[in-house]
């Protein structure tokens, strides 16, 4: 049986996405932390892993791109998992001033949340935010979470759907220590930075236009080593043993100091 680390507590949405993507029976494990979820499956502990990179209303994930600099694992697919969150609690919301969760979570749930007065405590996840409400035993607090988590450690649901936009989906990654094979509609992941001068950043991006590569995304992080530079993590359509991939790629080199393929894998569908 396969094996997938995920970051947090059963009842996780990474968990729940783990189960989507794989389909088959998995046995997932759970992580303390994005680092330990990679480093599992790095060591073999896990087959693979599976790591948030974006949310459709808070945006990215700084500390997940953050890691995918360092890890020795290639991104093998993604899917895109619809969010949906629970005001979980043991009273009314008439009784409720305090919501735990994930600072995701909470920032998708901003409106709820400053319309109903409640003060915001950030947690190291959704799930585990569950967990806190037991150990706590106040009537007064409650936490967002799915209602997967609710089901799991036996806690009622105040109030279902309560995101900002119901068109809440977070996209994950998923990593292992191989290559996905190629399909038509594949799509690639880098990462590459470039000198501090005029034109450095346009004379990559030109390259993928002369090729007529469409770019899905691209993302600056700060490289953490120099102020003010930054790593360019960019998304693309095709894989990376294509040719006219590999030409536009093997262009692109004198124009950067550093370039890493992440993976190539198959574009995930928005359902």
């Amino acid at each position: 049986m396969l094996k997938v680390a995920f970051q947090g507590e059963r009842g996780a949405y990474s968990e729940a996405a783990a189960m989507t993507f794989f389909r088959d029976t998995i046995e997932t494990v759970p992580c303390p932390t994005f680092h330990e979820v990679l480093e599992s499956t790095e060591i073999g502990k896990t087959d693979y892993a599976i790591l948030p990179v974006e949310n459709s209303l808070e945006g990215s994930v700084g500390e997940s791109y953050d890691l995918l600099l360092t890890t020795k694992l290639s991104v093998t697919g993604e899917i895109y998992h619809r969010i949906k969150h629970c005001l979980i609690g043991f009273d009314g919301l008439e009784k409720i001033d305090t919501v735990y969760s994930h600072p995701q979570a909470l920032g998708q749930c901003r409106k709820f949340i400053q319309e109903h007065h409640l003060k915001s405590i950030p947690t190291y996840d959704t799930a585990g935010s569950v967990k806190i409400l037991l150990e706590l035993k106040k009537d007064n607090i409650s936490c967002i979470a799915s209602r997967r988590a609710a089901e799991i450690y036996k806690v009622p649901i105040i109030k279902e759907g309560i995101e900002d936009n119901s068109n809440n989906y977070t996209r994950f990654l998923v990593l292992t220590k191989g290559m996905s094979n190629g399909t038509a509609k594949d799509k690639t992941s880098i990462i590459f930075s470039i000198r501090h001068t005029p034109g450095a950043l346009y004379n990559v991006i030109e390259k993928f236009h002369a090729n007529k590569i469409n770019l899905t995304k691209i993302e600056s992080r700060p490289t953490k080593a120099t102020p003010w530079e930054y790593n360019f993590y960019v998304d693309f359509e095709g894989n990376q043993n294509d040719k006219n991939i590999q030409d536009a790629l093997e262009k692109i080199k004198p124009n950067t100091i550093f370039l890493k393929i992440l993976g190539s894998y198959p574009k995930a569908e928005l359902v």
